[in-house]
């Protein structure tokens, strides 16, 4: 019926929306009619309304099959959020929608304690910063910058945790996003209020660290919790020119016969450091290397154009926090494989004992030769996670 109203615009004016009431009396009071421009503006709302109905019933029947194919027409149902002042840079304009059907615990489910309204950058760093986050159970803490990671730390208390994001660069966390899935507690909050952030979220605040926190009028402090890697098929959309590429998202981390392709084996220890920086090199974007010692960051190469750079970058970076000697109980990830021996070398120089990486290189042999030679090992895992 909806539709069959708004096809007779000329004659009907047909009301979707209680907002629009106010326009339409207006209108009635000043003119005793309601114009062809407003009925065309009404008829807009409905063909709109009834196709996201429609378009949100199929999604949520593709969602309740668990359904991983691609239909051939796609309608994508999303809800306006907040106008914002401005997109990426000051000259583009923007605006922030949600899913209706989103996973649980999705940035949109945030609850914005105080501080001004979150940015086009501050919506995009934040989410790369919580996608991250879900990977771990223990309590950590991520730091981002620019959508990648630039700290991340898990320790037996939040606090430990924060303590080793935050030195892990101290530069870079300047102007940046701090996630964590535990209470903010009034000490990290003191240290906190140390350094200038754009964003922090928490799934709680005790009362003392809010106080602390609000002190400083624009600070954007958010509360969520960070739901869990979905088990149901949700997209990630990527828009181009003319169109749109879609898949589904990343939820795997390793496949279930990775191996160790060395003769030296990680050892307990190791492997929990292999582990954890595979975590984050998986949400750090292409090229991408990560170096982690006792469960923090010691050096992130990310967003290069070949992979020996974002290694050196994560090296020099290592070298620079935790001292060249120190790197020896380092370990060292990739997001794809190495193309060339040249990483196995640089780790040996900067004496990186441990290696994980997809594998899937025709020149994979002369890697593990080389590590074999330095005694490094090395894991296999047989899965790629590229980020673009």
């Amino acid at each position: 019926m909806l539709r069959a109203a708004a096809k007779n615009y000329r004659d009907v004016a047909v009301v979707v929306d209680p907002a629009d009431y106010s326009k339409i009396i207006e209108e009635l009071k000043n003119t005793e009619k309601i114009s062809l421009a407003t009925r065309l503006y009404l008829m807009r709302k409905v063909f709109r309304h009834t196709a996201a109905y429609d378009g949100l019933i199929a999604e949520y029947l593709g969602q309740a099959a668990n359904a991983t194919e691609f239909p051939d027409d796609l309608t994508l149902v999303y809800e306006k959020v907040q106008d914002m002042r401005y997109g990426e840079n000051p000259h583009q304009k923007a605006a922030f929608y949600r899913e209706i059907l989103r996973p649980k615990g999705a940035l949109t489910d945030a609850v914005q304690l105080h501080g001004k309204p979150l940015s086009f950058n501050n919506i995009n760093d934040t989410n790369g910063a919580l996608e991250l986050l879900k990977e771990f159970g223990e309590p950590t803490v991520v730091a981002c910058k620019h959508a990648n990671p630039c700290g991340v730390g898990s320790d037996e208390t939040i606090y430990g945790a924060w303590r080793k994001a935050f030195t892990a660069d101290k530069v870079s966390i300047f102007g940046g996003i701090v996630t964590m899935n535990r209470e903010l507690t009034e000490d990290i909050a003191r240290e906190m209020n140390e350094i200038f952030l754009e964003v922090i979220v928490a799934p709680g605040y005790t009362s003392e660290a809010l106080r602390i926190l609000t002190s400083k009028k624009n600070l954007r402090i958010l509360r969520l919790t960070p739901g869990d890697i979905p088990d149901k098929v949700y997209y990630d959309i990527k828009k181009v020119s003319g169109g749109i590429v879609i898949q589904t998202q990343d939820t795997e981390l390793i496949t279930s016969d990775y191996r160790v392709v060395t003769v030296a084996a990680p050892t307990k220890i190791q492997f929990e450091d292999l582990l954890f920086a595979m975590k984050i090199v998986k949400h750090t974007k292409s090229n991408a290397i990560v170096i982690v010692k006792g469960k923090q960051t010691v050096g992130i190469g990310p967003g290069q154009v070949n992979r020996i750079w974002a290694a050196r970058q994560a090296i020099d970076h290592a070298k620079e926090l935790i001292g060249k000697e120190a790197t020896h109980e380092a370990v060292l990830a990739s997001d794809a494989f190495f193309p060339f021996p040249d990483v196995v070398e640089a780790a040996n120089q900067a004496k990186i004992s441990a290696i994980i990486q997809p594998g899937g290189s025709i020149r994979d042999n002369e890697s593990i030769d080389l590590c074999n030679q330095y005694r490094i090992s090395m894991i296999f895992t047989g899965m790629r996670h590229f980020k673009h």
